[in-house]
C-alpha cells in the first residue's frame, strides 16, 4: 500500500528530543531516544545538525505509545518503503521502523524503532547474541532524558558509515570509557569482522 497522496519521505521537521519527550510524559513503559541525537544529548550538546529524531520502545508497548501519540498518522518503514499502518493494525514482524506524521502540519515529526528486548535486557536486532542489561544499555541526561549508550548507538552506525556516521564515531571516541571501548570492540568484531573502527578502539 503507498504512502498518502502528499506524504514525502523527505517531509521532516522532527521534534526536538524534549518535545518528544513531553509528548511521551505520560507513558511508563521504557523508551529511550536512539541515533545521532543520543549520541549528543552523552555529549551535553548539539554537535550537529539532525534531520530526524529516532526513540525505540519494546514490541509489547507499541500500542500505549501509539495513544500517547494520538493524532499523528502511522506509517511502517522497511527496505525504502513506507506504507500506512491504521488504526490499531499491528505492523508485520520484521518491521522495525515506524515513522510517525503529524496530519495538520503535514510533515514527519518522530522514527519510532521497535525493538525485541525485554523490560530487562537490551537485544541488538541484527543479532540476538549480542544483549546487555538494559540499565547498561540507557543513559539519561540531568534533566532526566532517556537515550541509549555511544556503544549501542555506534554498533548501529557501523552498518553503513555514511558521512555523519564517521563524524559521529570520530567525536564519541576521545570520550568513550575503557569498558565501552572494551564492549563496542567486541560486539563490532562479531557484527562486522574486520570493521576499521575496532582498531579506533
Amino acid at each position: 500500500m503507498p504512502p498518502a497522496p502528499g506524504c514525502d519521505e523527505n517531509d521532516w521537521s522532527a521534534w526536538s528530543p524534549r518535545q518528544l519527550a513531553r509528548r511521551l510524559a505520560g507513558v511508563t513503559a521504557p523508551w529511550c531516544i536512539a541515533g545521532g541525537w543520543a549520541l549528543d544529548l552523552w555529549h551535553g550538546a548539539q554537535t550537529r545538525t539532525h534531520e530526524d529524531i529516532e526513540f525505540t520502545v519494546l514490541a509489547e508497548d507499541l500500542p500505549a505509545f501509539r495513544q500517547a501519540l494520538a493524532g499523528m498518522e502511522f506509517h511502517t518503514a522497511h527496505a525504502g518503503v513506507l506504507a500506512p499502518l491504521p488504526g490499531a493494525m499491528e505492523p508485520p514482524a520484521h518491521v522495525a521502523q515506524i515513522w510517525c506524521r503529524d496530519v495538520e502540519a503535514g510533515c514527519w515529526r518522530a522514527d519510532m524503532m521497535i525493538e525485541r528486548g525485554t523490560p530487562a535486557t537490551w537485544v541488538y536486532k541484527r543479532d540476538p547474541a549480542i544483549t546487555c542489561a538494559r540499565d547498561e544499555a540507557v543513559g539519561r541526561t540531568p534533566d532526566g532524558l532517556p537515550y541509549l549508550k555511544p556503544a549501542i548507538v555506534l554498533l548501529f552506525k557501523a552498518r553503513h558509515r555514511r558521512p555523519k556516521d564517521e563524524a559521529d564515531f570520530a567525536s564519541a571516541v576521545p570520550r568513550l570509557s575503557v569498558e565501552e571501548r572494551r564492549r563496542l570492540k567486541a560486539w563490532l568484531a562479531r557484527a562486522h569482522p574486520g570493521h576499521d573502527w575496532g582498531a579506533a578502539l
